[in-house]
């Protein structure tokens, strides 16, 4: 982005991640991931990684949700509970493939997906606790996958779920059962339940922010074209109002962070012919406009495999973005990648 990029790294190396970021005490940076080089094909554990120094250098520090061959877990929600404690809400496909193997024949619509477990840590991410303490709303045939932020509230935490179409795949026609949940924990994340539906039938992957006095956000990738579509809530995640698209068709998947000026960071991903990488939008006013799109980091042409972005602010007021990308011209591999840089001034 012109005038405002900071530093660019390769962070950590030969994964694919999908990142969820979540900033603790101290400027203090952890993110999950996807440990594995691939697009899910393979045996894979939700690693946790750790950066105190702004994004610069990370470290491994354990694994919140090991993998379950013939299974993965890849598949995940993150962020705090009340009480300081780290959360991974983790799913993940079974069957798969042996890392460093591949298999012509291997169809993912004959996956199986791995219910989701919840997995609590105490020390930054170190060492974990895990429990299989999620109850979602029986329907009888979709499957339910994490996403995004965990949030707390008014009432206690809320995450996103979306319910996958029965082949288990994100992308299927619109007609499939694809719907994004709101789901709460009353006990600090002990366990999670009380779904309600945000949108349905055309959503899957969804982040939430909340504004305060039982006011939510949530934005949500559409299936028919890719293009992210903002909902509000005004009692605690209840019911939710359509406030139209935030972007243009292929531009997905969204992350939402309040700055400490009060603006709202809408950070996505780009996926358009000739454009793939990252792209950010700002809004004064809790949602209800936002300023013109600006492309934060252009990865093509080398990279049309990309994106899942996840922002947070530090306290000198840099912003830290997480990406990954299959490669680069100056980097051959899948990796997770790190954009610092400032936020123009408000007008």
């Amino acid at each position: 982005m012109s005038g405002v990029m900071a530093e660019r790294f390769i962070a950590i190396d030969n994964v694919c991640a999908w990142p969820n970021m979540t900033r603790l005490d101290d400027d203090e940076l952890v993110v999950a991931i996807y440990n594995r080089p691939v697009h899910g094909r393979w045996y894979g554990d939700i690693e946790v990684w750790g950066s105190d120094d702004g994004g610069r250098l990370w470290r491994r520090r354990g694994i919140a949700a090991p993998g379950e061959p013939p299974g993965n877990r890849m598949n995940v929600a993150a962020g705090r509970a009340a009480d300081g404690d780290l959360l991974v809400i983790a799913s993940g496909w079974t069957p798969v493939l042996e890392p460093g193997t591949d298999d012509p024949q291997f169809a993912f619509g004959q996956r199986q997906v791995i219910e989701p477990r919840v997995c609590r840590s105490g020390d930054g991410g170190r060492t974990w606790q895990r429990a299989d303490s999620v109850q979602l709303p029986d329907t009888g045939q979709q499957w339910y996958i994490p996403f995004g932020d965990i949030v707390s509230g008014d009432q206690g935490l809320a995450v996103s779920f979306y319910s996958a179409s029965p082949d288990g795949s994100a992308t299927a026609a619109a007609g499939a059962a694809n719907t994004a949940w709101f789901v709460r924990s009353s006990d600090d994340g002990a366990t999670w339940g009380d779904a309600s539906i945000i949108a349905a039938h055309d959503y899957n992957e969804t982040d939430l922010l909340h504004l305060g006095a039982a006011r939510w956000l949530a934005v949500c990738r559409t299936l028919t074209d890719g293009h992210l579509q903002l909902f509000a809530s005004d009692d605690d995640g209840h019911t939710w109002m359509d406030r139209g698209p935030v972007s243009l068709p292929g531009q997905h998947p969204a992350h939402l962070t309040r700055l400490a000026d009060g603006r709202l960071l809408l950070s996505y991903g780009l996926r358009n012919q000739g454009l793939h990488g990252v792209a950010v939008r700002l809004s004064d006013d809790d949602g209800r406009t936002w300023q013109a799109p600006r492309t934060l980091i252009n990865l093509s042409p080398t990279s049309t495999d990309c994106g899942y972005p996840t922002s947070a602010q530090l306290t000198d007021g840099t912003v830290v973005t997480a990406y990954y990308s299959r490669g680069i011209a100056e980097h051959g591999r899948y990796h997770m990648g790190i954009v610092r840089w400032t936020v123009p001034t408000a007008d």
